[in-house]
């Protein structure tokens, strides 16, 4: 869940971020130890950058949600935008709060409770199928905010039979948060029966047991930033691309990167997905011209790769086959000094403030790492793991893509189908639909294409 996160307070009109938490990368072998450390991350084994990341966010014991179980921020009350004067004031609002909350990161859904959520109730309203009873799944529900807004939102709005039928499943890794959500739906005592927690890493197959046949919505709001990526490596532009590895140095135990020839199939996925190997392709004089040119003039290259969102997909697709999408997150992050495409922000707070860092190896427990969303990446992800087979790779196929797709910037998703005055202030300035311009919104729904 984000916006206004470790960026606060440097680029809150532009940017509001905030953490949330759910785990869908791979489970590492845990060791026993006293605080975070870099053999504690790495042990004596190198490790893939995702698992790096992994266990620095999500460890149990040591991982920087767990050691923050007030990481997402609950507001005592609505904000009453209507009654700030104006940006201002709004800003002044925002600082009070960061201050009294210590180390929580507020998410939009509650920065803007209950109209981000109706929002999403009214898009899910617009085109669900409501031949068969309703069934949300959300990954990552946070407090549940946005669970009780959008079953506040389908009680007063759907048709009776849609709300009276409906099922609302939160899968969520954390034990304290999925207590906290069951709390705070079950402020609602009719919702209490329509609503459950799985508490569960959603990437993991076995979880989702035979899956789901019908049609069903899945609500991922500011999950993909906090998903374990990969990271390639090139020495230079006609170099082939290497695997990034952490491993720890047995004298100083200090962690560095080393390479390894590509072979992880996630990574591999994601490359062919990207068609990054045809950079490395072409005609005999040409490929012998770029690599003299590459001697002469060697320009590294870093790539990230959101091998987790690939999981995450895979799992989805294959247990829920015709669910819909609504998809938040980040398009682009400003200011990032870690080097690669699509990298992430590496950041602490203390003491409200936050620290930003040079390496991704420096987050041992006490650092957020969040990423910007390729959404064109996305949605080839999402083709990918629907099944469609690319015309290239299949002449004889006729058959058309299995997912009709639309990536929308937050304000107009929310002009479309949430009710902006609400978050207007006096003056005419609105926060959700000025201040998030860095942010998208992807929806995904089947078409009737078949196999």
């Amino acid at each position: 869940m984000v916006f206004l996160r470790s960026t606060f307070p440097r680029y809150l009109s532009s940017l509001l971020h905030s953490s949330k938490v759910t785990s869908c990368g791979t489970h590492l072998p845990l060791q026993s130890s006293v605080s975070f450390s870099t053999h504690f991350a790495v042990g004596d084994t190198p490790i893939l950058v995702r698992d790096f990341i992994h266990a620095a966010l999500y460890d149990p014991k040591h991982g920087y949600f767990s050691q923050r179980s007030r990481s997402v921020g609950v507001l005592e009350n609505s904000i009453k935008f209507n009654q700030l004067g104006g940006h201002k004031a709004y800003l002044q609002l925002l600082d009070k709060v960061y201050k009294l909350s210590e180390l929580s990161w507020f998410t939009p859904v509650e920065l803007f409770k209950p109209w981000y959520a109706h929002g999403i109730a009214e898009a899910i309203l617009r085109t669900a199928n409501f031949s068969v009873p309703l069934k949300i799944y959300e990954i990552g529900g946070g407090s549940g905010t946005c669970a009780k807004g959008i079953m506040d939102y389908l009680k007063l709005n759907a048709p009776t039979r849609v709300y009276d039928n409906m099922t609302y499943i939160s899968v969520e890794i954390s034990s304290s948060l999925a207590k906290k959500q069951l709390e705070t739906v079950g402020e609602v005592q009719s919702h209490f029966s329509k609503f459950r927690v799985e508490c569960r890493d959603a990437a993991d197959r076995s979880g989702w047991g035979e899956g789901d046949q019908q049609p069903c919505w899945v609500i991922m709001l500011e999950v993909l930033d906090n998903l374990p990526h990969d990271l390639i490596y090139s020495a230079n532009q006609f170099s082939p691309w290497m695997e990034v590895w952490v491993e720890k140095h047995s004298e100083r135990s200090e962690l560095s990167e080393m390479y390894k020839p590509v072979q992880d199939r996630l990574i591999t996925s994601c490359m062919e997905i990207l068609d990054l190997e045809k950079t490395t392709q072409g005609s005999i004089a040409t490929s012998v011209a770029r690599n003299i040119w590459a001697k002469v003039f060697p320009k590294p290259r870093r790539c990230w790769l959101p091998t987790g969102c690939l999981k995450l997909l895979e799992v989805l697709h294959g247990a829920l086959p015709k669910m819909s999408i609504i998809a938040s997150d980040f398009s682009y992050l400003p200011d990032v000094s870690i080097p690669g495409e699509r990298a992430p922000l590496v950041s602490t707070k203390r003491d409200g403030k936050s620290f930003d860092h040079n390496s991704y190896l420096d987050a041992k427990g006490d650092a957020d790492i969040f990423f910007p969303t390729d959404f064109w990446l996305l949605e080839r992800i999402d083709h990918h793991c629907s099944g469609w087979i690319k015309p290239h790779q299949d002449k004889s196929s006729k058959l058309g893509k299995k997912r009709r797709t639309l990536t929308l910037d937050t304000s107009s998703f929310m002009e479309e189908f949430g009710l902006p005055s609400k978050t207007r202030t006096k003056d005419g300035y609105n926060p959700l639909l000025d201040d998030f311009k860095n942010t998208k919104i992807y929806l995904s729904v089947p078409t009737h294409n078949k196999k």
